[in-house]
């Protein structure tokens, strides 16, 4: 956190936005662990001030806890403060949230800014309405609409900052056309070739957005751009017998990365668009890491081997495996560069390109 947020954090810590019951999610094991203040008031506290997830939501409100899929959290406070640091607001900007949420993000720009000054969008109906009200008791409530978070608000553009606190796949073309001239746009943005997204920092000028990554991060994904993924069963009925085989020159290092949050599968995800990876867990020391295409029903597989060559299968019209093995040729033969040397432009018409170091050599994505 830069001082400059100091004083809203004082008058907005997380622990205002909170609701009685929530689940306190561990980024290493993937495990939430429930936490009633009713019955648990010092444990609830200790995680409202921690630096961790939270979830608030389970299945977009249909869920009771885990065991199904997060819809809605709180983010870890210095995820929130990394990306305001990005967003660079000064006094009298206006800005437009996309995702409300529990509200603490609204109330912190509203602190800062001015509640008149900050937009906010939800699209549950029900997560919308309890940040209302959560705003409103904090004397801070600006305005929240319910709504698909993608449209933007039309009625109050133009926006001098757009801030996404849910994960995208394709920046939504009103965000540029609802931000200033020379207004900037942070979100998370990423590929369905896996969860992981970066902050990209974009600057729009020209009815074009374009800027670089500043740090990777997970958010829950807009709504309507979640993974369309229909299944193993509708690309390998049959299994792998009738496919291309090979042996690959491949570690689980070079396919995976070294960590969570490793550069290896975000890059590949640049390079291979349309493409979704799974990782199976290891057996016997084998691992197989699926690739399936999501314009048409190409697939490959990987099995990797401790200590022996991998072998990798594919079928389809794409060569998938042939697609990420040269991208990760490439991305050695450019020094294994980090998120941070890479960079996004949206074009008015709304193509994506990726970049690296320059947007003149840039690829579509």
């Amino acid at each position: 956190m830069t001082p400059d947020w100091s004083a809203a954090l004082l008058v907005m810590p997380r622990s205002g936005f909170l609701p009685e019951v929530f689940w306190a999610h561990d980024m290493d094991s993937g495990e939430s662990t429930r936490v009633d203040r009713r019955t648990e008031p010092e444990v609830w506290e200790s995680y409202a001030c921690a630096d961790v997830p939270v979830v608030t939501q389970w299945d977009d409100g249909d869920g009771g806890g885990p065991g199904g899929v997060p819809t809605s959290s709180a983010s870890m406070p210095s995820v929130v403060f990394r990306m305001l640091g990005a967003l660079d607001v000064r006094p009298g900007d206006r800005v437009l949230e996309i995702g409300t949420g529990t509200g603490w993000n609204a109330g912190l720009l509203a602190a800062r800014l001015g509640a008149r000054n900050v937009t906010s969008i939800e699209i549950d109906p029900q997560v919308a309405d309890a940040a209302r009200e959560r705003l409103a008791t904090a004397g801070l409530l600006g305005t929240v609409l319910t709504r698909d978070g993608a449209l933007g608000d039309p009625a109050g553009a133009p926006f001098d900052r757009v801030i996404a606190t849910a994960g995208v796949r394709k920046l939504p073309p009103a965000w540029v056309e609802q931000t200033r001239e020379g207004g900037l746009i942070a979100a998370p943005w990423g590929t369905h070739y896996s969860n992981a997204d970066a902050v990209v920092r974009l600057e729009v000028a020209d009815g074009a957005a374009t800027g670089k990554f500043v740090g990777p991060v997970e958010f829950m994904k807009l709504r309507t751009q979640r993974l369309p993924f229909p299944g193993h069963e509708a690309y390998v009925p049959d299994g792998v017998d009738s496919a291309e085989h090979t042996k690959a020159e491949v570690t689980e290092a070079d396919l995976l990365g070294a960590g969570r949050f490793d550069a290896a599968a975000y890059v590949l995800g640049l390079r291979v668009p349309g493409c979704y990876q799974s990782v199976a867990a290891k057996l016997d020391g084998s691992r197989p890491v699926w690739f399936y295409g999501l314009t048409d029903r190409s697939w490959a597989c990987v099995m990797l081997h401790d200590g022996h060559k991998a072998d990798a299968w594919q079928a389809g019209p794409r060569r998938l495996w042939d697609e990420v093995s040269q991208a990760l040729d490439w991305w050695r033969e450019v020094g294994r560069p980090g998120i941070e040397r890479f960079g996004l432009t949206v074009r008015p018409d709304g193509e994506q390109l990726a970049w690296l170091d320059d947007p003149e050599h840039a690829w579509p994505v």
